[in-house]
Formats: structure tokens, C-alpha cells, sequence
């Protein structure tokens, strides 16, 4: 299995464990809630369907509307065929989650664990957040000693271009500062003594650790910032 392949599968198990949604539904959220995935089409979605219905963990059911089934019939077309996450499903995509491997912190993975950390524990998000931070801190100090290696030999454009890319990153870096510290603050707030219904332990899914205010500046986490 490709590594864009398998972070498709992840992102069609996590959309489905929301509801069930038949293919045209699916490429829509896949296009407008994951970035990463705006150029893929339906020639790659139906391979990847049809795999995790093999695996068992979809199974396909006929659309719930009779009349969209009764006019597919007169039309002479195949009724929508929806898909639904079985508990085998469930299972596979909840072990996805709580990997936190070098594989996560990369651009195009990331963004997609990133969509979905509003179902992941808040120390996977913690170790997946730290991973990729410490990811990009690498690449900024390869940037910069190429940067001193090459810039006396490089026009005006390309150095402007080196330039904008570590821009790019040290944002991204910025950020995550940002949510890590969030993060930290939420899980110090919930071991600290109870004051009430606030201080309610919500450890799976929970959302409470994003910054409250965050400009548009910040990097979509499906940016990729690769140079």
C-alpha cells in the first residue's frame, strides 16, 4: 500500500465513523474538509472503497430513500450505494488514531490526522503535535545551511523563494507552538483540583485544547511546506 493510498483510507474510515455517506458525498467532504485531497478523483476513491469493503470494514447498503431507488430504476441507472463503518471498522480506524509514528508528522499525513484530532486522545494529539514540531525544526536547520551555503550564488527570485519557503515554515513552527502550549494547559487545568462543572475529564475527542483566538495567518495544516 502507497502512503497517499493509506492516508485516504484513514480519512474515508474517519469521515464514515461520522455517518454513512455514499461515494459523491464522501468526494465532497474529502474536497472541502481535507485539503490534501482536492485533486483526487472518483477513479481513485471507488478502488479504495471497494478495498476496505474486502477487508471488512464497510459494508455496502442500498440508498435509504425509496424514491431515489425508484427513479434510479426508471432511469435506468444503478441506485446510490452508501457505505457504512463496521464495528470491525471502528476498531482499525480507532488503532490508526492512536499511532503517533514518524509517518504522522509528514505534510500530507499530518493534515489528515489533523482533521481528525476532535476524535483522538489528547496525548496521541500531544505526541502527533511534538513529532511534527520537531520534524519541522529540521528541516528549518537544513534550510538555513543550505541558505549559507548557496546564497552568494544565487539571484534576487531564488533567494526570495528560499526565503518565503522558510518563512512558510517557521510560521508552521509558531503554531504548533501554540497549540502544544494550549494543550498543556488544558491537561494541567483537568488534573488540578475539581471547581465545578468545568473542570469536567474529557480526555477522548475532546477539542478544548485549540487557542482560543487564531488569525488568519496560520498555516492551513494542509499546506505543504516542503522545499
Amino acid at each position: 500500500m502507497s502512503r497517499r493510498s493509506g492516508i485516504l483510507e484513514f480519512a474515508v474510515l474517519g469521515l464514515l465513523r461520522e455517518a454513512p455517506m455514499h461515494g459523491y458525498e464522501l468526494r465532497k467532504r474529502l474536497n472541502t474538509s481535507l485539503g490534501i485531497f482536492r485533486a483526487f478523483s472518483y477513479g481513485t476513491l471507488y478502488p479504495c472503497l471497494k478495498t476496505l469493503v474486502a477487508s471488512g470494514w464497510l459494508i455496502e447498503e442500498p440508498g435509504s430513500a425509496p424514491e431515489d431507488a425508484l427513479a434510479a430504476s426508471l432511469a435506468g441507472r444503478r441506485a446510490k450505494i452508501v457505505y457504512r463503518l463496521t464495528a470491525e471498522g471502528k476498531e482499525h480506524f480507532e488503532e490508526l488514531l492512536s499511532h503517533t509514528g514518524p509517518d504522522t508528522w509528514e505534510d500530507e499525513h499530518f493534515a489528515a490526522r489533523f482533521a481528525f484530532f476532535g476524535q483522538t486522545e489528547r496525548e496521541v494529539r500531544m505526541r502527533v503535535l511534538e513529532g511534527r514540531r520537531s520534524r519541522l525544526e529540521e528541516r528549518l536547520e537544513k534550510m538555513r545551511a543550505s541558505l549559507a551555503r548557496t546564497r552568494e550564488r544565487l539571484d534576487d527570485y531564488t533567494l526570495e523563494l528560499q526565503r518565503h519557503g522558510m518563512e512558510s515554515v517557521e510560521r508552521e513552527v509558531r503554531w504548533l507552538n501554540e497549540l502544544i502550549e494550549s494543550e498543556r494547559a488544558g491537561r494541567d487545568q483537568r488534573s488540578g483540583p475539581a471547581t465545578g462543572s468545568a473542570q469536567q475529564d474529557n480526555t477522548s475527542g475532546e477539542t478544548g485544547g485549540l487557542p482560543r483566538h487564531r488569525d488568519s495567518t496560520r498555516p492551513d495544516p494542509s499546506e505543504d511546506t516542503a522545499n
